[in-house]
């Protein structure tokens, strides 16, 4: 199983497995992990990072049930797009056994901070890595340990380290039940 994330201190805690850093925002992460994913061909992908979140407080533990594009949803639009990717199912299944705490919702990516406004709980990457994963045949999941409230402008509050330790501790227990 490869682990990504968006940035090298999301990955910090991760230990005895197979990292992969995709880089900030839905584009810089879809083209990267679809670059990773051809080089070296994982059976699967958790796709992981911190979060905000309206009404969770931090640390808690969030595994997306799809993944919406907050930055392309028009409902006036008629021009086709794809703005909901869901995860694998079997490894959803896999990663809820071994995460009973974790939440299963929706999460939202965007290009920016309190973009993801079409969902409780916002991040900028989910989306592009699960959409090169579906791509590329590959099973991904999106987990998210919340860190903040979208709104809340002191980014000194956000409680990043709180939720790296928590992410460290989660892909522990995943990789258990290989």
């Amino acid at each position: 199983m490869l682990i990504v994330a968006a940035t090298d201190r999301e990955l910090a805690y991760v230990r005895d497995a197979e990292t992969f850093c995709c880089g900030i925002g839905p584009v810089e992460a879809a083209l990267q992990t679809a670059h990773a994913l051809a080089e070296r061909r994982p059976e699967a992908v958790l796709h992981i990072g911190v979060a905000g979140a309206r009404g969770i407080e931090p640390p808690a533990l969030v595994l997306g049930s799809e993944s919406v594009y907050c930055d392309v949803i028009d409902p006036s639009s008629t021009l086709p797009r794809v703005e909901r990717i869901e995860p694998d199912a079997a490894l959803l299944a896999r990663v809820r056994d071994a995460l009973p705490e974790a939440l299963v919702l929706p999460i939202g990516t965007s290009g920016r901070v309190g973009g993801g406004t079409a969902c409780n709980i916002e991040a900028m990457e989910g989306f592009g890595v699960l959409r090169a994963c579906a791509l590329a045949g590959v099973p991904a999941v999106e987990l998210r340990a919340i860190s903040n409230a979208p709104d809340e402008a002191d980014r000194g509050a956000w409680r990043f380290e709180d939720a790296f330790a928590a992410l460290g501790d989660a892909v522990a227990r995943v990789l258990l039940t290989r």
